[in-house]
């Protein structure tokens, strides 16, 4: 098999690129007060994200104290992604940085794709509305594949489709489920500090820290010249 020469930079998108919690909690609290719930506060609600709405929606019930039947999760879902669909952008924006750090990525020659955790046709319209999804080869979610983060092949897919290669590729996320995944499958991450995680992001251990996407291509720079001098297994 040939293998594509394209350096590849794949991205998590929520808490990664874009601040989307207000959105998404907002949603939540929609779906928690239909059911008779007290919403819950932004704050203390941002560390439920990162694992799709399905378990956003689950770990919201449990801090209400309140347990879902699979069925009423399913109905609940439905409910979520069709209000949330309604609402992508009314308190969403980019990080700072992100414009920059992925103009200079693409002026270096790298492809750029998303792997997330959020359902493919929420991840496009939320991308296209910020103004950056035509800068992406592929924009892969949740219910792309059968596989989704932290299976490592959430993002092996995701390079395959975008047409990069595997040994020149370099993970971007702000969860667990990210360093996992990409710690699975064999690539470099880089950890943003900014995100959503219970878990302060140096405790995940990523191969490369960054405070503001400034610091991203050196980041991305350093880690495939690190892996090229890797001795053969």
């Amino acid at each position: 098999m040939t293998v594509n020469s394209s350096p590849i930079v794949v991205f998590d998108l929520d808490g990664t690129l874009a601040e989307t919690a207000g959105d998404l909690i907002g949603t939540l609290n929609v779906i928690l007060a239909r059911e008779g719930h007290a919403p819950l506060p932004l704050e203390q609600a941002r560390d439920l994200l990162g694992a799709g709405a399905r378990a956003l929606i689950q770990r919201g019930f449990t801090v209400a104290g309140a347990s879902l039947t699979p069925e009423r999760l399913e109905t609940l879902f439905q409910d979520f992604l069709e209000h949330y669909g309604d609402h992508l952008t009314d308190n969403s924006f980019l990080f700072p940085g992100v414009i920059g750090a992925l103009g200079r990525l693409e002026a270096a020659g790298f492809r750029l794709a998303i792997c997330t955790n959020k359902v493919e046709s929420h991840a496009v319209a939320l991308l296209d509305a910020l103004g950056i999804g035509h800068r992406f080869r592929t924009i892969v979610g949740k219910d792309t594949f059968a596989y989704s983060k932290p299976d490592p092949r959430h993002i092996t897919l995701t390079v395959e489709r975008a047409g990069g290669d595997p040994l020149r590729a370099v993970m971007v996320g702000d969860s667990k489920a990210d360093v996992a995944a990409a710690k699975a499958a064999g690539i470099p991450v880089v950890g943003v500090t900014f995100g959503y995680t219970p878990v302060p992001m140096r405790d995940l251990a990523p191969d490369w820290i960054i405070d503001h996407f400034d610091a991203l291509p050196e980041a991305v720079d350093a880690l495939l010249a690190r892996e090229s001098v890797k001795p053969a297994a």
